[in-house]
């Protein structure tokens, strides 16, 4: 009747009557340590039953942005994709999907959907085929102790805005790259990942107000959410310091050779293996956009802006890496 390829789950109508039906649990009561089973066909073995227990949960794996997998020890193996994860009531409590291995095989290491995003689900599934989702017109990373010291804050908690879509909602509201979302509709952001789950199921046209961390104080903001959209150098300028950063300035040769619409900025060539510009994570390619919130235009600007944090504990860089803003900070050891 529908499915959503962001989340993996389809809905299925059988034509049948007096089927036996397992009842769905809540797989927000779940705790670490509880004892659950998966049932499948692992290797083509029918009606295969396991138990472990529930080994975490919010679990991310780069499967997509709505990751909150359940993470279990109980057996999950090819062939149990799709099986119910069942707790000691007897009630679904999630969907086996995915499993870490070496070898194929099962290691202990498995992941189920929680059943309660399923059950957010159900009903735009049956009613229409598809999900519609909100959207907020942010990039967004997730914070790091560095991070949270570079830009004043005392807690590593909230999602930072690495870019801002044009002429989207957060930037008619006012969302800066660089502010830190702490709470969305009333709800704490502990995690990045937090953001994505509250604005996707957010309704289309809703009002809702953000906290903000900016300028080391918190400020209200309101935005009025939108339909997500289906997926949607060379020259002499060249500087070297001690974080082992080779730049060039951007001419219109580079700018063409990195696809730029236009010739500013400053671009990382070479960075020195094992140096604090590695370790940051910065990469050759990266334009650097910004160190400590002042935007760099040339090289002239990255030399003065160096300069001026040389003593600082702590530098904070927006580099753009290919499509996509992110921020990085270096820490400086005492």
């Amino acid at each position: 009747m529908g499915k959503d390829q962001k989340t993996d789950i389809a809905l299925v109508k059988i034509s049948a009557q007096d089927l036996p039906v397992a009842p769905l649990g809540d797989s927000d009561r779940l705790e670490v340590g509880e004892w659950v089973m998966a049932i499948g066909n692992p290797f083509g073995l029918d009606n295969t039953v396991t138990s472990g227990i529930v080994s975490a949960k919010d679990r991310q794996i780069g499967a997509g942005p709505y990751d909150h997998f359940i993470q279990t020890d109980a057996s999950i193996n090819p062939g149990n994709s799709g099986g119910p994860l069942v707790n000691l009531q007897g009630e679904v409590v999630g969907i086996d999907t995915a499993i870490f291995s070496q070898s194929g095989g099962n290691i202990g290491i498995g992941f189920a959907i929680p059943i309660n995003l399923v059950k957010d689900l159900l009903p735009q599934l049956k009613s229409g085929g598809k999900i519609t989702r909100g959207w907020l017109g942010v990039s967004i990373q997730g914070m790091t102790p560095d991070l949270a010291a570079s830009l004043g804050l005392d807690q590593v908690k909230g999602a930072l805005v690495s870019s801002v879509v044009h002429d989207g909602p957060a930037e008619r509201a006012g969302i800066k790259a660089g502010d830190v979302v702490l709470e969305y509709d009333g709800k704490e952001i502990n995690h990045a990942n937090d953001l994505p789950f509250l604005v996707a199921g957010t309704p289309v046209g809703k009002t809702v107000s953000l906290q903000i961390f900016r300028g080391k104080k918190e400020t209200p903001v309101a935005v009025a959410i939108e339909k997500m959209k289906e997926e949607e150098v060379v020259a002499s300028n060249t500087e070297k310091r001690d974080l082992g950063l080779t730049v060039e300035e951007i001419n219109p040769e580079i700018a063409e050779s990195l696809g730029l619409n236009r010739a500013h900025g400053v671009v990382i060539t070479a960075v020195e293996p094992d140096s604090p510009g590695d370790e940051t994570g910065l990469q050759p390619g990266d334009i650097i956009r910004e160190i400590n919130r002042k935007p760099i235009r040339d090289l002239s600007e990255y030399r003065k802006t160096m300069a001026s944090v040389a003593q600082s504990k702590s530098i904070l860089f927006l580099v753009q890496r290919e499509d996509n803003t992110i921020f990085l900070a270096l820490r400086k050891e005492e």
